[in-house]
């Protein structure tokens, strides 16, 4: 028996939800200040309390016996514009749920909890009708995705030279 519980995400969860997104990206390296990451993690909470407000954000907590949060998900579900289904059979104009924020505390890591949290955010996928989901992987968070038949798709970024 898992020694946490799954629940879903509420409006007072985008703290949370905002240290986890501040955390993952902090040991990413792309945080370089703690004043950025001060920062990042005030915006993102105000942001995330509207999303989850307005239903653009859709997440989950795992918890402790004494609601201590210990690893999250989230899907942020993104609008889009006419396309042909992944299976090429149809039109749809259906919402893309992009996943983001999955993250575990360090101390709870390697004992399975991102892959219950992930699963669950792929099962709501499915019920919600959608044909896929998205996500952009950390090299940590890659072997973890691949086997959960997640796979690499033929996304490229630019950026301007400043």
């Amino acid at each position: 028996m898992a020694d946490y519980s799954i629940r879903g995400c509420i409006a007072r969860d985008a703290a949370t939800i905002a240290h986890h997104r501040t955390a993952m990206f902090v040991e990413m390296g792309v945080v370089p200040t703690d004043e950025l990451a001060r920062a990042l993690r005030e915006a993102s909470a105000i942001g995330l309390e509207a999303a989850l407000r307005d239903q653009t954000y859709v997440g989950w907590l795992a918890t402790t016996g004494n609601d201590a949060v210990i690893a999250g998900v989230g899907v942020h579900i993104k609008s889009q514009l006419p396309r042909i289904t992944e299976d090429g059979r149809r039109l749809t104009t259906a919402d893309l749920p992009l996943v983001v924020n999955v993250y575990t505390e360090p101390e709870w890591r390697q004992r399975g909890i991102a892959r219950t949290l992930m699963k669950t955010a792929m099962e709501w996928s499915v019920a919600r009708g959608f044909d896929r989901m998205v996500l952009h992987a950390s090299e940590a968070g890659r072997p973890l995705y691949a086997s959960l038949g997640f796979l690499a798709t033929n996304e490229m970024g630019w950026t301007p030279q400043r």
